[in-house]
């Protein structure tokens, strides 16, 4: 291996997905010299393969509803189908656009950029293309791939992953969605803009298991409402194949057929055969093991995104790769509190939270210290205009702060910023409830609700 002594850089970041891309600008903002090494395409995979894509298929079949429903607003219009063709190249300018933007960013930041399949071959270094590439620190950002489960074989034909979904060359007459969290209620909503028959099934007992129980149980609702089906409550046994598609049978028995089966149950890290475990790196269950600054057991390796067992999301990613890029700079670092990140599942109606569920916050602080306040979109001019339903849950410890904002309704995500700001602020509803929220916007549901949890409610009942 050629080891190119004369240059030793600050840090080397081996995977240039969300995390390892933002450790580099900042770290280059910050004077580090910073190599980034990237086997497929800078951005990974939520540019790619995730976040970017998926969000624009979504988009494109909210168009699809609001020709089918364009009547109820006084325009006539009609709708004549999906071009699925059509559909990726609207997807693949807005991902080829970004990726040309991000490419800029790194080169004019000058970091140094090399493209290759790397691997941890000492604790300093990182083997590549022929190539040793040294560094005094190393940070591991090899992101994830689709999980599948023991027996069942995603083939890209009718068993497929997220992966093949997002280039699917055709629209499907029905689905199979196996997992009912993010990434399977987020196609389901999708698929079914686009006309397709849909059935998810989830192990567990709601839609969203990781969100408040109030907001499954209302995007569960609104799902049936869409003819989106779903079992809920036991797990997946077998598929197989049959003439036209796939059978999928469950545990107890009951079985599904349809044209594709979509396998959606998460995400695993990719950790395997890079060298970790023989540099001494702790792990588990293929993840690498981190304290809160993202720093490994080993002194100079850290880690961050998809590969460490916290949040799969990209914009925790960014977060924990500025991190890491501060304290190797010198600047003090706070620790990320992870209950305070937002989330947001973008199906038709969107999920969005951050803070702690109100199950969550009775075990943390009793039953009978926790106040849950529900606020109906019914009561939001903007919502009415709109026509969607849903709800903002609040949850206070009483006479504190608000530790949970939980949403549901279309176009919640965009209200997701100032609910982050109340519960990292740790804002009483007093506070909130000050503000004056423009009128009218579903941005005004957030006031609203505070409003009514401060004992002075306006566009809703006492």
């Amino acid at each position: 291996m050629a080891n190119d002594a004369s240059t030793v850089f600050d840090l080397v970041i081996l995977g240039g997905g969300s995390g390892g891309y933002a450790a580099a600008l900042r770290g280059a903002q910050l004077g580090l010299d910073v190599a980034l090494i990237e086997k497929n395409k800078l951005g990974g995979t939520c540019l790619h393969n995730g976040c970017i894509p998926t969000k624009a298929l979504l988009h494109a079949g909210e168009i699809a509803d609001q020709a089918r429903e364009s009547a109820q607003f006084g325009v006539k219009a009609s709708f004549e189908g999906i071009d699925i063709a059509g559909v990726h190249k609207y997807k693949d300018e807005v991902v080829s656009g970004l990726y040309k933007g991000l490419q800029g960013l790194v080169a004019s930041r000058k970091v140094t950029y090399i493209e290759g399949e790397g691997r941890l071959s000492s604790p300093t270094s990182v083997d590549v293309n022929g190539r040793r590439v040294q560094g005094r620190h190393v940070l591991l950002a090899t992101g994830s791939v689709p999980k599948s489960l023991p027996g069942l074989e995603i083939d890209g034909n009718r068993i497929l992953s997220s992966d093949h979904a997002l280039v699917l060359d055709r629209v499907p007459e029905s689905a199979i969605i196996l997992g009912g969290g993010v990434i399977g209620v987020e196609f389901a909503s999708a698929w079914k803009s686009f006309g397709a028959d849909v059935t998810i099934v989830e192990g567990l007992k709601h839609l969203v298991p990781v969100e408040d129980e109030n907001s499954s149980k209302l995007l569960e609702r609104a799902f049936r409402k869409r003819g989106i089906k779903f079992n809920l409550g036991t797990f997946f046994q077998s598929a197989e194949y049959t003439e036209n598609g796939v059978k999928v049978t469950l545990a107890d028995g009951k079985t599904f057929e349809a044209e594709v089966l979509l396998v959606a149950i998460g995400r695993g890290p990719v950790s395997q055969g890079l060298g970790y475990e023989e540099q001494g790196v702790a792990m588990d269950r293929g993840y690498v093991l981190v304290d809160e600054y993202m720093r490994t057991n080993v002194e100079t390796i850290s880690a961050v995104g998809d590969l460490v067992p916290t949040l799969q999301l990209a914009h925790v990613g960014f977060a924990e790769g500025i991190l890491v890029a501060e304290r190797l700079a010198g600047l003090k670092t706070v620790p990320i509190d992870y209950d305070g990140v937002p989330k947001v599942t973008y199906c038709h109606p969107e999920v969005a939270s951050v803070g702690i569920t109100e199950a969550k916050a009775k075990e943390l602080y009793g039953a009978d210290k926790v106040v849950a306040l529900k606020y109906n979109l019914a009561g939001n001019g903007k919502s009415k205009i709109l026509k969607t339903a849903g709800e903002i849950k609040l949850v206070q410890v009483k006479d504190g702060a608000v530790v949970g904002v939980h949403m549901v309704g279309d176009r919640m995500g965009e209200q997701v910023g100032e609910a982050q700001l109340i519960y990292n602020w740790e804002a009483l509803p007093a506070e909130v409830a000050q503000l004056i929220h423009a009128h009218p916007t579903q941005n005004e549901a957030l006031g609203e609700a505070h409003l009514a949890l401060a004992g002075k409610p306006l566009h809703s009942h006492d």
